[in-house]
């Protein structure tokens, strides 16, 4: 968005009308949050009868009693389940505890320290290590390789994925280790990878030889209807490609349960995962199959995580469609602002005047709304045209979302008067 798209005289002739409302909405005294994507205390209800789970039953219908040691891999029986849902064979699924951010963690780690199952080397040895940043993005992915040094190399996000023309370049430097990506419902930005960009990704050459994908399927089953999409079969692409190692698979019941104690999945190849256990077995005894035995009897089957998810979309949906309703609303006539429409995921994405991103958060803060930073789905924090706001609509209830919003379109417009003062 540029300052020469704005209505201008349109704009400018409600000054007086915007400058009140954001006075008002200063004295409201507001306390809203629009930070993170956090399901709300009615989505988390959803899962109380999890609580009460397995109960006194601590046998797995395999005859594991879950609250011994070992198991590294999870129970068999919710690997399976999931397995299904996510149209991956078991034997290539490990179940972790509940963060799958701490799995990306320590395959990065160990990338770093040992190296990994295709590396010459550790990755600490080598100079100059660079990652594959598609933006806007999710910024506690691109907190792990800023954390180890890498340089963040960016490429666009499009309707189809990451810019696979740019990528397909940048890979040819052996000094690049691998890309983040969320291919369902991207965080921010809604959009999917397409099965074309998929395949040019796992098939597309690499100079260095241990080129990973971190493929962080977060939100495959998080849909604002009725629509579950299918999941592309990335790892049984990237054998028929000739790279079966190029993609580590990540996914999740933490939205979909109890966001702080829920189940994280990795899936791979099984070269990828001989080499994860063996480090594994060293750092830990096994995770908590208790819980997971907790979530196989809570979900039953695959289906069963999709009547779940559907709850969760009645929540959500109006939520979604009441953002969308303000933005267009408040901001349409006077084209100070583009943002995505998506049928999945926790956010919404806003591109507003360039140069106006900071201010907004700014203004809203100042009023009571609390706004992820501008910045913030780049590396770094660091948005080159500060102009990119993730919004996420899924803790306030409806009556606080309509407040926060309209604040939030109100200053919005104020930041865009004021930079065509300037």
């Amino acid at each position: 968005m540029k300052l020469d798209n704005v209505n201008k005289e349109q704009l400018l002739a409600a000054k007086a009308e915007v400058t009140a409302a954001y006075e008002e909405l200063k004295s409201a005294g507001l306390n809203l949050d629009l930070t993170r994507g956090k399901p709300s205390p009615e989505q988390l209800d959803f899962a109380t009868d999890l609580l009460s789970l397995p109960g006194d039953k601590y046998i797995t219908p395999g005859g594991v009693d879950v609250r011994n040691y070992g198991g590294l891999n999870g129970i068999a029986e919710l690997r399976e389940l999931w397995g299904e849902l996510i149209g991956v064979p078991a034997e290539n699924i490990v179940a972790g505890d509940a963060s799958s951010l701490n799995i990306m963690f320590d395959l990065i780690s160990w990338s770093y320290t040992f190296g990994n199952n295709d590396s010459p080397r550790p990755w600490s040895v080598e100079e100059g290590l660079k990652w594959i940043c598609p933006v806007p993005g999710y910024d506690r992915h691109h907190s792990i390789t800023e954390l180890f040094g890498f340089e963040m190399v960016t490429v666009p996000w499009t309707e189809t994925g990451p810019d696979v023309n740019a990528v397909r370049e940048l890979v040819k430097d052996p000094a690049v280790k691998g890309m983040w990506t969320v291919p369902m419902f991207a965080n921010p930005t809604g959009v999917t990878i397409t099965e074309e960009v998929a395949k040019e990704l796992a098939s597309m050459e690499t100079a260095a030889p241990d080129f990973r994908i971190v493929w962080d399927n977060a939100y495959a089953v998080h849909v604002l209807n009725d629509e579950f999409p299918p999941i592309i079969d990335i790892l049984g692409i990237a054998e028929k490609a000739g790279n079966p190692n190029r993609f580590w698979f990540m996914s999740s019941t933490s939205k979909i349960t109890l966001a702080g104690a829920g189940v994280a999945f990795f899936a791979s190849s099984k070269a990828n995962l001989e080499w994860y256990g063996k480090i594994a077995n060293i750092r830990g005894i096994g995770p908590n199959k208790v819980n997971q035995l907790a979530h196989y009897e809570y979900f039953g089957t695959a289906e069963g995580v999709r009547a779940v998810m559907r709850k969760h979309a009645g929540s959500l949906g109006p939520k979604f469609q009441r953002v969308v309703e303000i933005l267009n609303d408040r901001l349409s006539e006077y084209n100070v602002a583009e943002w995505t429409e998506p049928t999945g995921g926790y956010f919404i994405s806003v591109d507003l005047v360039d140069g106006t991103a900071s201010r907004v958060v700014q203004l809203a803060k100042e009023a009571g709304v609390a706004l992820t930073a501008a910045g913030s789905t780049y590396p770094l924090k660091k948005d080159p045209h500060d102009r990119n706001l993730r919004l996420a609509p899924s803790m306030p209830s409806i009556e606080q979302l309509d407040v926060a919003m309209n604040g939030f379109a109100t200053c919005v417009l104020l930041a865009t008067i004021e930079a065509l003062e300037a």
